[in-house]
């Protein structure tokens, strides 16, 4: 049970992170009446994304725990870095580059800086929540014996 709940979380946690980067928001800049406001909106969707992957992050890492799964397969094992990853990724995007991102855009400092690293973090983000579902899911498929 607790393979199939990890893969579920992965795949939100992967899903919700595609679904915002790579469809709401390039939507936003292009049918919102301005690209300042359409920024606004990103930012409120992107703190929103945080708090979802932080929340599977820590169900998976819960899910993941040893103690409870003492044969944890190497596979499974190997997803637990990129979870941890990507929580570090998304709480650093969140209240590190964030803020920076919004004082950049009040004072006129370095928004093109600041925002690249923020879509960088993001997109690594992506790739430690995809490789996690690539990992867990591989991991079940490992479990599964042939049929006779």
């Amino acid at each position: 049970m607790k393979p199939r709940i990890s893969i579920l979380l992965a795949a939100l946690w992967w899903g919700s992170l595609s679904t915002l980067g790579f469809l709401v928001v390039p939507l936003l800049f292009v049918h919102l009446p301005s690209p300042a406001a359409a920024g606004a909106m990103a930012a409120k969707l992107f703190t929103a994304q945080t708090w979802l992957s932080v929340a599977c992050a820590m169900l998976l890492l819960l899910a993941l725990n040893k103690k409870e799964a003492p044969a944890l397969s190497p596979t499974a094992q190997a997803a637990i870095k990129y979870v941890v990853a990507g929580f570090f990724l998304a709480v650093l995007v969140e209240f590190g580059v964030g803020p920076k991102i919004v004082n950049a855009r009040a004072s006129g400092g370095d928004l093109r800086f600041w925002h690249g690293l923020g879509s960088v973090m993001y997109l690594a983000q992506w790739l430690s929540a995809g490789w996690t579902v690539w990992c867990l899911s591989r991991a079940s498929e490992a479990d599964v014996s042939p049929a006779a």
